[in-house]
Formats: structure tokens, C-alpha cells, sequence
């Protein structure tokens, strides 16, 4: 199979853990005879001092033009306290508009050879849940801005019937398959926007009878993700929440750096780590490569390569049970260089 993917490395660590992704995924494109196309294009910060914006058209009409984008991480504290200025992370917000990624996925898996989570290791036995975040809509993309003088700012919250249907089939589809429970996530006690979720949702559960529909606020699906996280399946929820949501459930699985996302669309596809650029790491071959790795799991899944998906997701568990991990995930004094992950997930797979 002939795939033609589009990679942006990004800013920080984003470089180093997209290699060792990279590698792998040639590795097992020669093993099962596909040809991986890998087109490198850029975005963020160094597309700011390159050409002044964090996502040059030439990058967006790459990524419309492949099959799928492997995406690093994007960031730079430079830019912070950049309140009226360009910053790296609108380039991301543009380029999942101009592909039309509307949902995100993001799977919460627990590996139990690992217990860095300040968690209790009681409440995480069986953990196992994904969140379908909404990627086009909300507060991130409404109208925004400020007074004449200054001293007033607005950002609205706009949502549309089909862009809760379309993300809300996906989460029902993907429920099916897994445990059969979607919670819907939300304010409606207070969010117009919240109310409108809940009606459409409850009107879909008709058509899906077999799957379990329940419901939660923002605040109380915060505290049970830390209290009792093996009580969810599905977590489907709005831009917004599911940002918060997402970042927070790291904390369970005992690091940022585990967790892969897919960003599906209609006819294309994006799948990046969760985790951020974390510029105290760059250059430093200490940054956790698994959260890349896994995406580009994902995409394999994507491209319907479940063989290959299964193989490289074994080789991951493989190394995690070996402790051939980073420093944030086991501890310093035995831990492995980025490098050193990618080097024996690779041998691993080789070796299959």
C-alpha cells in the first residue's frame, strides 16, 4: 500500500520524538510491503521567524494534498505573554479548520508496570476509556475580542446541529465496539450551547438502543475522572471540555508523554501526541517518544493496517514491561534515552 503522509515536527521536542516515530513506521512499512511517502513541512515557532505566520499556506496545501499528517508538538514560551500577537498554537487551530478535523480522539489506557499516577493504584485496575472531543466548533473558534478601550473582552461559544451529530454518531459507533456507555459531558445548567448538546444526543440514543447514555457536568466529570475513572467507556464532549478533560486524564496514566490522538475528518486525517512542546527537554534525548509512537499507531489503524497497528502497540507494551523507558515514567537513575525507546521498539518489531 502507498501512503503519502505529511510530517511537521513543530517546535521542541517535537523534532526528537517525531524520528524515532518515523523510524519505526519505515521499519514496518518495509516489513509488510507499503511504501511510506514522509513529506516534512513546517509549522509554530519556526514558521513565525521563517515567513511570520505559525502555518504557511504551503504547509496547509501539503497536508491537504496527503493521506494522513503526523503532527509533533507546538509551542514556545517566547510567546506566552503574547496577548495581541501571533502565537505558534493558532497554526495548529488554523490547520485543523482548513482540513476540517472535527473530532479528536483520545484513548486513556492504564499500563500497569508503571505507577507514577498520584493516583491510588486500587482505583485504576481496569481503566480503559476514550474521549471524543468536538475540534471545529466552540469557544476556540467564535467570534472573539475586545472594547474600544480595552477593558472589556468577549470570546463566543457557537455550536450547529451538525457538528454535534457528526461527532455524536462517532462516539455512539465507537461504543458499540468498546464497553457500551457514552457519557456526554457538559454545563447545561448553565450553557445554552450545553442544552442544545444534551437534545440532539438524546435524540440520537434512540437509534443506538444497545449503548447506555448518561450524562455529567464539567465540574463533576473533572472529579470523577480522578475518584473513579473506571466508571467511564465514551466520554463525549464540546471543544473546550475536552482540552481540559484530556490533559487531566494524563495524571492517570502517569504521564503526558503516553498519550496518542487522532484528529479524524471527512477525507482527511491528522494524529499527534497530546503532550506539549516541553522546551526544558529540547536537545536533551529525554523526552517521551511513546505518545508519537502510539499516534502513528493510530494512523496505521487508519489506514485499515490493523496487522501492523497491533504489532507496533505489542512492541510499546513490550518495552513498558522491559523498563525501557524515559525518565518521566520510571525512574531516573535506570531510565532510557529517547533514542534508546525508539532503538528497541524497532529491534522489537524486527525481530517479530
Amino acid at each position: 500500500m502507498k501512503k503519502n503522509i505529511s510530517v511537521i515536527e513543530g517546535d521542541g521536542i517535537g523534532p526528537e520524538v517525531m524520528k524515532q516515530t518515523i523510524k519505526i513506521l519505515n521499519l514496518i512499512a518495509k516489513k509488510y510491503g507499503h511504501n511510506f511517502y514522509f513529506k516534512k513541512t513546517i509549522a509554530g515557532s519556526i514558521a513565525i521567524e521563517k515567513f511570520g505566520t505559525p502555518m504557511p499556506k504551503e504547509t496547509i496545501d501539503t497536508c491537504l494534498k496527503s493521506d494522513a499528517v503526523l503532527f509533533g508538538c507546538i509551542g514556545d514560551p517566547k510567546y506566552d505573554h503574547n496577548t495581541k500577537g501571533i502565537r505558534p498554537e493558532d497554526g495548529l487551530l488554523e490547520l485543523r479548520k482548513k482540513m476540517n478535523l472535527y473530532c479528536n480522539i483520545r484513548p486513556i489506557v492504564i499500563y500497569s508496570e508503571i505507577n507514577k499516577s498520584p493516583i491510588k493504584k486500587e482505583l485504576l485496575n481496569e481503566v480503559d476509556f476514550v474521549i471524543y472531543r468536538e475540534l471545529t466548533g466552540g469557544i476556540y473558534f467564535g467570534k472573539k475580542g475586545r472594547s474600544k478601550n480595552e477593558e472589556e473582552a468577549y470570546d463566543y461559544c457557537i455550536y450547529s446541529k451538525k457538528e454535534i451529530e457528526r461527532i455524536g454518531e462517532m462516539a455512539f459507533r465507537a461504543a458499540i465496539s468498546r464497553k457500551k456507555k457514552v457519557t456526554l459531558v457538559d454545563k447545561a445548567n448553565v450553557l445554552e450551547t450545553s442544552r442544545l448538546w444534551r437534545e440532539i444526543i438524546i435524540k440520537m440514543a434512540l437509534d443506538y438502543p444497545e449503548v447506555n447514555l448518561d450524562f455529567l457536568y464539567i465540574d463533576n466529570a473533572a472529579m470523577q475522572i480522578i475518584m473513579n475513572p473506571k466508571r467511564f467507556d465514551v466520554i463525549l464532549t464540546d471543544n473546550m471540555f475536552g482540552d481540559i478533560l484530556s490533559d487531566e486524564s494524563s495524571v492517570i496514566t502517569s504521564s503526558l508523554g503516553l498519550l496518542p490522538s487522532a484528529s479524524i475528518g471527512d477525507n482527511k486525517s491528522m494524529f499527534e501526541p497530546i503532550h506539549g512542546s516541553y522546551p526544558q527537554a529540547k536537545g536533551k534525548n529525554i523526552a517521551n517518544p511513546l505518545g508519537c509512537i502510539l499516534s502513528g499507531s493510530m494512523m496505521l489503524e487508519y489506514f485499515g493496517m490493523d496487522k501492523e497497528k497491533n504489532i507496533l502497540e505489542k512492541a510499546v507494551k513490550n518495552s513498558i514491561k522491559k523498563q525501557i523507558c524515559t525518565q518521566d515514567i520510571i525512574d531516573k537513575k535506570i531510565s532510557s534515552t529517547t533514542e534508546e525507546v525508539g532503538n528497541y521498539i524497532e529491534k522489537y518489531i524486527k525481530n517479530q
